[in-house]
């Protein structure tokens, strides 16, 4: 699949006189209505967003007439907001749109369509029993899981569909689908950018943000979402001080990401990149402080306990039961596992210090056969395996409060792989700036 064009190149076509809004967004619904496509809309909005790119001003807009597609966690005027369920078929819709659907419309985004995605955000793979699962669309062996829990939003973008896919990551749901779509995917610090009208998974750490085709447009797709500008760098790569983490995150990696993750190393050592290998014990620890299930269970629960009374027997079987056990968390055993999680950052804090970020492979696997985690008991295991492969390394950035950025750093000849640049709390113009040094040297080798 030859990539699409990302916003920067086709907003210098707009300004040019070479393309027009009119005609740009007629390119996004034909990808939007292709097979590569298939089940990655829940819901699309041709005619509407034909009118906003009328409307826009591409000298005065940054996003005019360039299509940007919506999770389906997210409010819009006048639509449903399901939250990939069948759960809230019966909601009203939504009285206005929520705060970053509002932005990206400010800046003349063009809502195509609202995007699949796991039920209520809560899975790392991106399977929905209710409305079909979108295809990875990268993949030309095997029909490949897309990563969730923004799952067709990645594929909206990937396939030329939209420029921004808005979602949520709470856990790693927009650097899982970033990374297994070859598409860049940036979590900003959660602070930054506004929940207001969203379906929740966890108060704590969902972060509303969104996956792109370059690091530049992630740049720019932020500050419209957080309302800011980033302070740009010109520092060289070398002033730069890097940290590979040994522990944890190497766990379970696949010949694919380790060749591509070593290769890029090289690639960024050869250009002058500083990179330190530094011991994080800390990061072993996370698993036992989840192992009730975490912020995600208690938090899910508190929302969906009075759904759940009613409704339980419409939920899809694996989100169910992980909602559930939220149930028996206390009170006591939610502020422990609070004042856990801010002894755990300090402490992982205080080792960082000294370092701008750290890089490690966004997950530890490329895209594994959708076939393998289709809806069914028999295939249960292997979900929970996969799920639990797929979230582990981009979960510990949330967990950190931290902010972190996929990036593509494969060959042409391999299956999409994402290098992770991560660091805590409000380093978010760090991470950007060294991320945009990186994809300047590795966007050749895929090409």
């Amino acid at each position: 699949m030859t990539p699409a064009p990302d916003l920067h190149t086709t907003r210098q076509r707009l300004l040019a006189g070479l393309s027009s809004p009119a005609a740009e967004i007629g390119r996004a619904i034909a990808c939007a209505s292709s097979p590569a496509c298939a089940h990655a809309f829940l819901q699309t909005d041709f005619e509407g967003a034909r009118v906003q790119a009328a409307a826009a001003d591409p000298a005065r807009q940054p996003l005019a007439g360039l299509a940007v597609s919506v999770k389906d966690l997210f409010d819009v005027a006048g639509q449903v907001s399901r939250a990939g369920s069948a759960v809230l078929d019966d909601a009203a819709p939504a009285r206005a749109d929520a705060l970053a659907v509002a932005r990206l419309r400010a800046a003349g985004g063009a809502l195509i369509g609202r995007t699949n995605m796991s039920e209520f955000a809560y899975s790392g793979v991106g399977v929905n029993p209710h409305y079909g699962t979108p295809a990875n669309a990268t993949a030309t062996d095997v029909p490949r899981v897309p990563g969730g829990s923004s799952s067709g939003a990645a594929v909206s973008v990937a396939t030329g569909a939209a420029c921004v896919g808005l979602g949520s990551d709470t856990g790693g749901s927009i650097r899982i689908p970033a990374a297994l779509q070859g598409i860049v995917g940036f979590k900003s610090t959660q602070r930054l950018v506004p929940l207001d009208g969203t379906v929740p998974l966890s108060f704590t750490l969902d972060t509303v943000c969104a996956m792109t085709r370059s690091v530049r447009d992630a740049i720019t797709v932020h500050e419209i979402l957080a309302a800011r500008r980033v302070t740009r760098s010109r520092a060289p790569l070398s002033q730069y001080r890097l940290a590979v983490v040994p522990q944890v995150m190497f766990d379970g990696i696949d010949a694919t990401v380790a060749r591509a993750f070593e290769r890029t190393l090289q690639i960024l050592r050869d250009a002058g990149a500083r990179i330190e290998e530094r011991p994080l014990p800390a990061l072993g620890e996370l698993a036992g402080l989840q192992a009730s299930g975490g912020f995600a269970a208690a938090e899910s629960y508190a929302w969906h306990r009075h759904l759940l009374a009613e409704h339980a027997g419409q939920y899809d079987p694996r989100v169910l039961s992980r909602i559930q056990r939220g149930a028996t968390i206390s009170a006591a055993d939610y502020i422990d596992l609070l004042q856990a999680r801010r002894d755990w950052i300090a402490r992982v804090e205080r080792a960082l210090a000294g370092f701008d970020a750290v890089l490690s492979p966004t997950v530890p696997i490329v895209a594994p056969a959708l076939a393998d985690v289709l809806p069914g008991p028999e295939r249960d295991d292997t979900f929970f395996r996969i799920n639990g492969l797929l979230l582990r390394n981009p979960s510990v950035v949330n967990m950190l409060d931290g902010c972190a950025l996929s990036l593509p750093c494969h060959a042409p000849d391999e299956l999409p792989v994402g290098l992770m640049v991560w660091r805590g709390a409000m380093r978010d113009d760090v991470v950007l700036n060294i991320a945009q040094l990186f994809e300047n040297l590795l966007r050749p080798q895929q090409q």
